[in-house]
């Protein structure tokens, strides 16, 4: 790969004759009414789907699905019917293995190996997955083949991955320097790549989730150094989220801005004028809903927000509360699933591909 900061390839606006840095060379999804990810499902329970793909590791040392049988690892009398409320893809720290939940069961799996850490993943809308293992980033295809693959090299480590449009992804690489690349997923082809400073002395403290926004900006966690930065398509700093130890940040479709504080334990929504508008900490959870940490967030259209965590302790994976913060969803199974970093929701309406329709 050839490493510059500046971009390899460019895209013309033909309408209004301007670059656009961060647009996409590749025609984008048309969303349809009512389209989501659920109609995908029968691609993943077909009869021709292996049990064990190709390129499965099945050989995931420590980090290999050890169902609980301890009493309390999973309480069905929670709040939301345990696992049959959602159609989810589901992935945490601490356990390699892909699942894919629907109608209250695991109908699909994909075991990736020893070694940390599955942390980001997205459903395409054929039904190829994309997503990241810390030393490494693939897609692989519902019947189990894996058809793209980065390794990363010494010293590097890749934390989140987001396609944009139908053909390219955009993913960072935390290394010294690190840097953000913007690729075809299908050729493996650079369109650009754009070094970032981090001023931190460890590659893992230096960011876990960065996303595209609709509005062509990129926003990035600073996780060691205590902020979010917007990025404008000239690489202009556009604004700054002065917040602790963030670990996701996403771009709602109301335009506020939903950032989870990795220390602080608790997720924030700012709106365009930097105000805090809503707030979830874990502490205000009833004790025996309570989650152990604060990782990635969902937003649902219902304007629902799911809190994930990994769940240390024994305690609840998931939380789904309202806007009056009233609990509706408690997800404790840890006999059938493992800690809950990231999750992506499958009833929601939209497409991965296209950035903001899914507030993830």
């Amino acid at each position: 790969m050839k490493r510059n900061s500046i971009f390899t390839g460019v895209c013309f606006m033909l309408a209004i004759g301007m670059v656009g840095m961060f647009s996409s060379c590749a025609s984008t999804a048309k969303k349809k009414d009512n389209f989501s990810l659920a109609q995908l499902i029968p691609l993943f329970t077909a009869e021709n789907i292996p049990e064990n793909g190709p390129g499965e590791d099945l050989d995931m040392g420590g980090f290999a699905f050890k169902p609980s049988d301890r009493p309390d690892a999973q309480d069905n009398t929670l709040p939301g019917g345990g696992l049959s409320r959602h159609s989810m893809l589901y992935i945490g720290e601490g356990c390699n293995r892909i699942f894919l939940v629907d109608q209250g069961k695991v109908v699909w799996k994909y075991d990736t190996g020893n070694g940390w850490e599955l942390d980001d993943l997205w459903m395409l809308k054929n039904g190829d997955i994309l997503f990241t293992r810390m030393a490494w980033a693939a897609k692989i295809t519902p019947d189990k083949r894996e058809v793209w693959r980065y390794d990363c090299k010494e010293g590097e480590e890749i934390h989140t991955i987001q396609p944009i449009g139908d053909d390219e992804a955009i993913m960072l690489i935390n290394a010294f320097p690190a840097r953000i690349w913007r690729f075809n997923h299908k050729t493996g082809e650079t369109i650009w790549e754009k070094e970032i400073d981090f001023n931190v002395n460890s590659t893992h403290v230096q960011s876990r989730r960065m996303r595209f926004t609709k509005d062509n900006t990129l926003l990035l966690c600073y996780l060691g150094e205590n902020k979010v930065v917007e990025y404008d398509t000239d690489w202009n700093v556009v604004r700054t989220f002065n917040v602790s130890k963030p670990w996701a940040a996403i771009r709602l479709q109301n335009g506020n801005t939903l950032i989870t504080e990795e220390s602080e334990k608790r997720t924030v929504e700012i709106d365009k004028n930097d105000s805090v508008v809503w707030s979830i900490s874990l502490d205000e959870l009833p004790e025996e809903y309570r989650l152990a940490d604060c990782q990635s967030v969902c937003r649902l259209q219902n304007g629902n927000t799911i809190l994930c965590s990994r769940g240390g302790g024994g305690r609840a994976q998931l939380v789904e509360v309202t806007r009056d913060k009233e609990v509706v969803w408690v997800l404790k199974d840890w006999k059938t699933l493992g800690p809950a970093t990231s999750v992506q929701i499958l009833d929601q309406v939209g497409y991965s591909e296209n950035p903001g329709d899914l507030e993830r």
